[in-house]
């Protein structure tokens, strides 16, 4: 009786064992997900935020944008205005600011400037539009936050004219939520 319950108790646990195995992972790749990228004072990221640079010119599907120096996309917030981000707080972990001043390299004809963010830290613009990237482009040449409306806005890739790019009309992953 004793060895057909301890057998029982096992095969009732099995099914919980299947279940915990991928709800843990899922949660660790989470974790690392959520926590890599952003706000790495390290110069492997090629986001914006270890440090100022130059702004280029990339044609990225279709539109001619501006990228950082390591041809990540710049992106404007719709609810900025020429002197104010309104991106702070937690949107900036996933909407790093480029930080200025910033020179102008090929393709690049607008004003570049800057403007002080509430934390004091220095922002560059670009045609009177705060210039950010978006932590789930993982490679250069990639636009996964055109057109995303996250974090109380619209997200655009700037172009050189300084316009914001039409959305993509095809979805490739949003990386939405935030």
């Amino acid at each position: 009786m004793l060895r057909s319950l301890a057998t029982l108790k096992a095969r009732n646990r099995r099914p919980w064992m299947l279940l915990a195995l991928p709800a843990g992972a899922a949660a660790v790749a989470l974790v690392v997900g959520c926590s890599s990228p952003g706000t790495s004072s390290g110069g492997s990221s090629g986001h914006a935020t270890s440090a100022a640079g130059s702004v280029k010119t990339a044609n990225i599907g279709g539109a001619t944008v501006l990228t950082n120096s390591k041809g990540f996309t710049l992106y404007s917030f719709a609810p900025d205005t020429p002197t104010t981000s309104k991106c702070n707080g937690s949107c900036i972990t996933y909407w790093p600011p480029v930080k200025g001043p910033v020179s102008a390299g090929p393709g690049v004809t607008g004003k570049l400037a800057t403007i002080k963010r509430p934390d004091g830290s220095v922002q560059a613009t670009y045609n009177g539009h705060p210039l950010y990237t978006y932590v789930a482009d993982a490679a250069p040449g990639q636009a996964k936050g055109n057109g995303l409306n996250l974090s109380g806005g619209v997200w655009h890739e700037v172009t050189a004219s300084g316009a914001a790019a039409p959305a993509a009309t095809t979805s490739a992953g949003s990386g939405g939520g935030y």
